[in-house]
């Protein structure tokens, strides 16, 4: 007697899992960064003018990082580990090459030129850094001693000091959290941490006089920035006019008048908060910013489940530098930072910002995706 076969059921979602499973990609994280990158296009249109030319340049970006995601998706986290002090140290000397011979735009000395690729090493050192003091602290007691926690402070110092020379000070600041939350997940005491930031607020006096006179108005400005409305205070009121004219609701989608009329300068980059507060309102932003937490929350459980010790103190720094992405972008966009050049991460216009993040991304993948392996 002849048996039938049955067809096997076609389930294109299994299907995908399983595909994102064999590339090494963590499935809920793969999901919360996709939703953010496809809200980057809905506001991205409305906030670029409606022009189809910044879609297709930012999906083409897009999409090279998630490219790298995948690829460094691959890498297992021992390599990482063995090549940290390497690529930290090639991240250091390229940043003192910039100040050498590195080419100046916008009052800036940021970018290396190679003939064949122009890039900004600055942004490679955002990852190498808390990769390098991961390293330095693996192998070590924790909570680290004084003359560890020195050791690493001065791994910080060196590469944020060399961007804050170029001048950048929106970068060097992210350099530096990424190298702090090492130091964070390391297990330093809350007493330690309060004494730090007291000693720092201590030296606000040395540090305003190596300032430069740019960064000084900064301050004054995010300080009383009605006191010159149509120059330096310019841009974080009419943020701030266009975060309150959005209210509850919003306004719509390519809805926001402060951008329509360009009142509203660095829309599409730096200020890209403020025109989907305009848009989709309170309701749209609290939404917004659950993802954000989503995608941490979900960073931080695979930094808690790793492995190692290495393992577990860069996948935290990393998803802390993104908290940090975050919280200063909107700060500034809301009036209660200073403007320091950061863009919203995943969601502003701009291609090396969204390749550095997704490679970080690439790397917390890997640390989960291999430990599954090893642990069958």
């Amino acid at each position: 007697m002849k048996t039938e076969t049955r067809p096997e059921h076609f389930d294109p979602p299994s299907l995908i899992g399983a595909l994102l499973r064999k590339l090494h990609v963590d499935i809920p994280l793969f999901i919360g960064l996709s939703l953010t990158a496809l809200l980057s296009f809905v506001i991205l249109y409305s906030a670029g003018g409606q022009e189809m030319g910044i879609i297709y340049r930012q999906a083409i970006r897009i999409s090279l990082a998630f490219v790298m995601m995948i690829v460094l998706a691959h890498v297992n986290p021992h390599q990482f580990k063995r090549y940290s002090a390497i690529l930290f140290g090639l991240g250091v000397l390229l940043l003192l090459a910039v100040l050498v011979m590195g080419q100046i735009g916008k009052g800036a000395q940021r970018w290396l030129d190679l003939g064949f690729l122009r890039f900004q090493p600055s942004e490679m050192i955002k990852i190498t850094t808390p990769m390098m003091i991961a390293w330095f602290l693996a192998d070590r007691p924790l909570p680290p001693k004084t003359r560890q926690l020195a050791g690493a402070t001065l791994l910080i110092l060196i590469p944020t000091l060399l961007i804050a020379k170029q001048p950048d000070l929106g970068t060097s600041l992210l350099v530096a959290s990424s190298g702090a939350g090492v130091l964070f997940f390391a297990g330093l005491s809350w007493r330690l941490i309060l004494s730090i930031i007291a000693v720092l607020s201590a030296l606000t006096p040395v540090l305003w006089h190596f300032m430069r006179d740019y960064q000084r108005d900064r301050v004054l400005t995010f300080l009383n920035p009605e006191a010159d409305p149509l120059g330096r205070g310019y841009h974080i009121i009419q943020s701030k006019i266009a975060i309150g004219s959005g209210g509850i609701y919003g306004k719509g989608w390519l809805g926001s008048t402060q951008s329509e009329l360009e009142f509203l300068p660095e829309s599409s980059t730096d200020f890209i908060f403020a025109v989907f507060a305009e848009e989709f309102g309170l309701f749209g932003c609290v939404g917004l910013l659950v993802l954000y937490l989503l995608i941490i929350a979900r960073c931080l459980y695979i930094a808690g489940q790793a492995q190692d010790t290495y393992c577990r103190l860069l996948a935290g720094s990393l998803a802390f530098t993104f908290f940090v992405y975050v919280f200063v972008n909107i700060g500034m966009v809301i009036g209660v930072l200073p403007v320091v050049g950061v863009p919203l991460p995943l969601i502003s216009y701009g291609g090396t910002s969204i390749v550095t993040l997704l490679a970080g991304f690439g790397i917390i993948m890997s640390i989960h995706t291999h430990k599954k392996r090893l642990s069958r």
